[in-house]
């Protein structure tokens, strides 16, 4: 599968990977493929009460704030290697299922709100 160049001439990509079970974040050098940076919602840290309640009775275990969390983190790595900028692939994003795209809004808004 080839990754597509990033529009506008931006050097790093953002992508998701989406599953039932997690949410990861990753950030690729654009001409390279290279992965820059990544975040999972499954890398360690203590359970929300939501996570927990989910685990008994697993239907979708991540959300929109799990999301939020998942930008929140994927901003400060991305601030902490000097990324300021990164281009979305749109058309992955506008061919997901609508509920997914409204779960993963508050990832998109949390990195926005970080200034990236």
């Amino acid at each position: 599968m080839s990754v597509p160049a990033a529009p506008g001439g931006c050097r790093h990509l953002f992508r998701l990977v989406l599953s039932v079970r997690k949410i990861t974040a990753q950030v690729t050098d654009a001409s390279t493929t290279t992965i820059i940076a990544m975040v999972s919602s499954d890398e360690s840290r203590p359970p929300t009460p939501t996570e927990v309640a989910i685990k008994r009775f697993p239907r979708h275990c991540w959300g929109s704030d799990t999301a939020g969390s998942v930008g929140e983190r994927q901003a400060s790595r991305l601030k902490e290697i000097g990324i300021d900028r990164v281009d979305i692939y749109a058309e992955e994003e506008t061919s997901r299922q609508t509920r997914q795209r409204m779960m993963v809004l508050s990832l998109f808004e949390s990195v926005r709100r970080a200034g990236i």
